[in-house]
């Protein structure tokens, strides 16, 4: 009874701001759970004119064309590898802005510049691609006319060498993503007391010192929280980086073909949607699985840190 008189308190204390979120909890109602029962055509050989309850049921072959493929292991490690290198770099190089944003002191120029990072973040995945197919076009991109002019050398088929996108993906992802995570590391640096900084300069502490010493340490809690989230995700590919950026060109799909890339493909070519849900439940499985993981090792280290 006292349980509940006090569950009862809390609520009545707090409605006003429970109301406010009760949008947000429709919408996340609506299109994160309500969806999910589709999750049955996975296991299902799904017919348009039947619908999804009248399809015949196929088992566990749906999972059979997806692990059955000559290209299983190599999407399913472009796709995990490649996750891991975005979010160890983008990590380094969030944190690394953030900090030195948080060293310049006229708020202007702050400001300048922590809209300039978030730019790249809000730039269609189409644009981009143009943005880089401008740089990297065999007979008039930017790279080849200063190979040519500056060292002589001759015009090199971006398009044509797969060995070169795997350097080029990861330094596009970075430049799309990394501003964002610094702002998002930048805010939490900005709200440490001031009077840390202050003591550490007494004690004749160098920036150096303060930022391995006291930022560092204070802003763990949130890139532990960044990170996790980006764990969760890493079976999970950026569509528009390894399909348009590339231009979708066949000769680079060995090097830029990913989960999600393999399954569009593969649904233009036969229209089965039974497959690529198939997929995306292995997707998510895996997924959950690895946050569940990473999140375990967090709480032995940390209890406070984990997200649950």
């Amino acid at each position: 009874m006292r349980g509940s008189s006090h569950l009862r308190k809390r609520l009545k204390k707090y409605k006003w701001l429970l109301l406010m979120t009760l949008p947000g909890i429709v919408y996340l109602f609506i299109n994160n759970y309500v969806p999910m029962y589709g999750v049955i055509l996975a296991f299902k050989n799904y017919n348009y004119v039947d619908g999804i309850w009248g399809s015949a049921w196929a088992g566990f072959d749906n999972f059979k064309f997806l692990f059955n493929s000559q290209d299983a292991y190599i999407i399913t490690r472009n796709t995990f590898l490649y996750n891991f290198v975005f979010i160890v770099l983008n990590l380094v190089l969030a944190v690394l802005i953030a900090l030195l944003i948080n060293e310049i002191k006229d708020k202007a120029i702050s400001r300048f510049y922590q809209s300039t990072f978030l730019l790249p973040h809000i730039i269609s995945m189409v644009v981009v691609a143009y943005l880089v197919y401008s740089f990297l076009n065999v007979d008039s991109g930017l790279v080849n006319r200063l190979l040519i002019n500056w060292f002589g050398s001759e015009a090199v088929s971006w398009y044509g060498e797969p060995k070169y996108w795997p350097y080029i993906l990861v330094i596009v992802n970075a430049w799309k993503n990394v501003g964002y995570l610094s702002i998002i590391y930048f805010a939490s640096i900005i709200g440490i007391d001031k009077e840390y900084y202050e003591a550490a300069t007494i004690d004749g502490a160098t920036k150096w010192k303060q930022m391995t010493r006291i930022t560092i340490p204070l802003i763990l809690p949130v890139i532990t929280t960044m990170t996790l989230l980006a764990v969760s995700g890493i079976l999970r590919s950026d569509f528009g980086l390894f399909y348009q950026v590339p231009m979708n060109t066949g000769a680079l799909i060995p090097t830029t073909n990913t989960i999600d890339t393999f399954v569009y493909r593969a649904m233009i070519q036969s229209g089965d949607i039974g497959m690529s849900t198939a997929a995306g439940f292995y997707q998510s499985v895996v997924c959950l699985v690895l946050i569940l993981v990473a999140n375990t090792a967090v709480r032995r280290i940390n209890k406070r840190d984990a997200l649950f």
